[in-house]
């Protein structure tokens, strides 16, 4: 059985669920697919133009606790990113390029670590094409491939497909149908695949 992994590369939670899944999923005898997705429209169908965590005070403050406690369990550096949420788009669109290739997981995590641990602007090719030149890539052309209109297009069904089979935040975990929202559910989901 088969765990779909779909994240967003703004969403806090999605960072140390990243950071773990894959040994989570090794360890669990689990198939591991990674799904990068936006948020962005399916706030924006619930009529948010930000992240709850911003337009609710209350909860924002919670969730930053929150990332610290979980962040200093798993031994992960945590510091506010540059701005809150990051555009995740150009760094989604080459994720997609490697959701089928071996270095899809390795760009996420570093991606990650680029935008919670090192308060690097993920929006800016410069950071995005350091991070594929770090795992021995051909950025340019990676950079190149990641914004032809089939690639654009390709993410956008992708998300698309997420809203259809009812995710509304990430991270989130598929096992088929049945959905596992949050980075506390990862082991439910795994679990799940089990059965």
């Amino acid at each position: 059985m088969k765990v779909e992994f779909w994240y967003e590369f703004a969403s806090t939670y999605s960072y140390p669920a990243a950071m773990r899944v894959e040994a989570a999923a090794r360890s669990a005898g689990v198939e591991l697919l990674w799904r990068p997705f936006l948020l962005g429209p399916i706030f924006g169908a619930q009529g948010w133009n930000d992240s709850p965590f911003n337009i609710y005070p209350a909860k924002g403050k919670y969730m930053w606790r929150d990332m610290a406690r979980l962040c200093e369990a798993q031994g992960l550096a945590l510091k506010e990113p540059v701005r809150f949420p990051q555009n995740g788009l150009k760094a989604a669109r080459l994720a997609l390029l490697g959701q089928e290739e071996d270095w899809g997981p390795d760009f996420t995590r570093r991606v990650y670590l680029a935008n919670f641990s090192e308060q690097k602007d993920i929006s800016e090719e410069a950071v995005l094409s350091g991070i594929l030149s770090s795992l021995n890539l051909d950025a340019g052309k990676l950079l190149a491939r990641s914004n032809e209109p089939e690639n654009k297009e390709r993410l956008k069904s992708q998300t698309d497909e997420a809203i259809r089979r009812g995710i509304f935040g990430a991270p989130s975990f598929l096992v088929r149908d049945e959905l596992f929202w949050g980075n506390d559910r990862l082991e439910a989901a795994l679990l799940w695949a089990k059965r």
